[in-house]
């Protein structure tokens, strides 16, 4: 029940961040999205099981605020925090360099992913956007935030589904 609390709390407050702080940063016309960062963490600390509920979870919590269709968020997050664990659970935990690679990565192939998905669903909208502008704004600023991302994910989950804590993030609050 604790960690239910905990990891609740974290997607609350990567949803306040999101909207009161980072809607209001433009870069290139395009601002931030923190939210995707929940799943990658989820998926290095935790693994694929991990990535993709919480994946799914923030995304639903961010398809609240966007006119897409409700779920595609969540849809997204799901598989992309699935990838991540899926593939990060290869490399050794004391990579230091793993959760700000797997954000970089990992956001990249959210927003493509995300933008194609909503393609196919009808909003073809989606198509007329600068998507390389997006991926890098993105991908860039959730890499600079991964670490204190995981840090703060891995306090939020259950001891028993942490599969693995790059060592770079050691602190009383993650464990092993």
């Amino acid at each position: 029940m604790q960690s239910v609390a905990r990891v609740s709390l974290v997607v609350v407050l990567f949803a306040v961040v999101q909207q009161v702080f980072l809607l209001g940063v433009r870069i290139d016309g395009v601002h931030p999205d923190v939210m995707v960062l929940l799943a990658i963490a989820a998926g290095v600390i935790g693994g694929p099981r991990q990535g993709a509920l919480m994946g799914f979870g923030a995304g639903l919590v961010a398809d609240l605020f966007l006119p897409t269709p409700f779920g595609l968020s969540a849809l997204t997050g799901c598989l992309v925090g699935f990838a991540i664990g899926l593939s990060t659970v290869a490399f050794d935990d004391s990579a230091w360099w793993l959760p700000t690679a797997a954000a970089l990565v990992g956001s990249a192939v959210y927003e493509v992913g995300y933008g194609m998905l909503g393609v196919l669903l009808g909003q073809s909208q989606m198509m007329h956007v600068d998507y390389a502008a997006i991926v890098l704004v993105v991908a860039l600023t959730n890499s600079i935030l991964a670490v204190p991302a995981a840090r703060l994910v891995g306090w939020s989950l259950p001891t028993s589904q942490v599969e693995s804590v790059p060592s770079a993030m050691s602190s009383p609050g993650i464990r092993r």
